[in-house]
């Protein structure tokens, strides 16, 4: 990945150095995608919301993943500010705008850092009180809520996005219970969080809902929260997309996979669905004159193709740069079919050896195979190579 940190208050060619964490102090990290049209007013608020460096020690990072002007338009507006300005441009925007959070707080060295949003939907002023709550509770994240007595969600454009937003809020705190106690808009993207909780290494982000990553990953011990009524959008397009919306939900995925035993049972239910395309293919080519023995045959890679394809996405999504994609679908096929040929012995064996009868032998088979499967896959398909001295 190529990437320039442009300090905006010395030469391009200068060295940054970031200052030592002083307590209070903070960096406000602001990801941007062809935001040229609101970084101007942005700054010209934060200036405003921040009048003091001696009171809030600030610094602000934009992490730009832009295709248009955005960081040289940052650039021109950031001379006259009373805090540090610095742009970190990538060249490949990896993890979507999570990903450049995470960025950022790699680069922050400072007591806290504050995540919000360039378009302005985040109100700057309240940058002060979110980092004050924090101090005054000793809360090690504080959340800009929608959801609390004094927020609002009046900035949502339409119908449609406000059922979205509260649907998917809906959805995560289902799925994370304990891990997002305490906070009733695991959806914002405005937030401070103490940079001693945050283990960036950890963090795989997936798109832009970044808080719910670190609320998760991060487990941070005490959360407070602060009203925010989320505003209109002051200038370009929002970045919120149907193709927004499935890395969302690969992202839920990912994170509800984490644990070893939650692995496994996504893995039964994917090989459970796979039986809809195995069944789809075995039809369509018996009706086609195909004999039932080879048809099986081929039918079951069309179940094996399935569920590679939805275990790569949602169980695994993390581990496919370890190997090529063609020798992870060598190894998966391969170990998909051998669970065939394994399944009869051990039924021969149980009937033959333990005396079982054939329906809980079979069964027992079944469960074996499943699990011996899920361990071989995870170790020979998705673990990482051992380094060869």
């Amino acid at each position: 990945m190529s990437e320039d940190l442009w300090p905006l208050h010395a030469p391009i060619d200068a060295d940054l150095t970031l200052p030592q964490a002083v307590t209070g102090s903070v960096t406000l990290i602001i990801p941007t995608f062809n935001e040229a049209g609101n970084v101007g007013e942005l700054l010209r608020r934060l200036g405003d919301a921040l009048p003091d460096p001696a009171q809030l020690p600030c610094e602000v990072l934009f992490v730009d993943d832009s295709t248009d002007d955005t960081p040289a338009v940052i650039e021109k507006v950031a001379a006259d500010h009373p805090f540090p300005v610095s742009v970190l441009h990538r060249e490949t925007a990896d993890g979507g705008l999570g990903g450049a959070v995470v960025e950022g707080v790699k680069r922050a060295d400072t007591d806290w850092v504050v995540v919000m949003d360039a378009d302005l939907q985040h109100p700057p002023h309240l940058v002060p009180e979110l980092v004050g709550e924090g101090m005054r509770t000793g809360a090690d994240l504080v959340v800009a809520s929608r959801y609390v007595s004094g927020g609002s969600r009046a900035g949502l454009a339409g119908s449609y996005r406000v059922a979205v937003s509260r649907a998917a809020t809906w959805l995560t705190k289902g799925l994370f219970p304990r891990a997002l106690r305490g906070i009733s808009d695991p959806m914002s993207g405005f937030f401070a969080m103490r940079r001693s909780v945050v283990t960036a290494e950890a963090l795989k982000p997936l798109g832009y809902k970044i808080l719910l990553e670190l609320a998760v990953r991060c487990r941070p011990g005490k959360v407070a929260e602060v009203p925010f009524v989320f505003q209109d959008r002051f200038s370009g397009e929002s970045k919120s997309t149907a193709r927004e919306g499935m890395r969302f939900l690969a992202h839920l995925a990912s994170l509800r996979s984490a644990a070893p035993l939650a692995r496994m049972i996504g893995f039964g239910l994917i090989g459970l669905s796979g039986f809809v395309p195995n069944l789809a293919a075995l039809w369509l080519l018996t009706h086609a004159g195909m004999h039932y023995l080879p048809a099986e045959i081929v039918a079951n890679q069309a179940g094996v193709l399935w569920n590679f394809l939805l275990i790569e996405t949602l169980l695994f999504r993390d581990r496919r740069r370890h190997r090529h994609w063609a020798d992870r679908v060598g190894r998966f096929a391969l170990l998909a079919n051998a669970d065939l040929l394994l399944r009869i012995p051990l039924i021969a064996v149980f009937v033959a050896e333990l005396g079982m009868e054939v329906l809980p032998a079979t069964a027992l088979a079944l469960v074996t195979t499943f699990v011996l499967r899920f361990a071989a896959t995870e170790a020979l398909v998705y673990l990482p190579r051992h380094n060869r001295s």
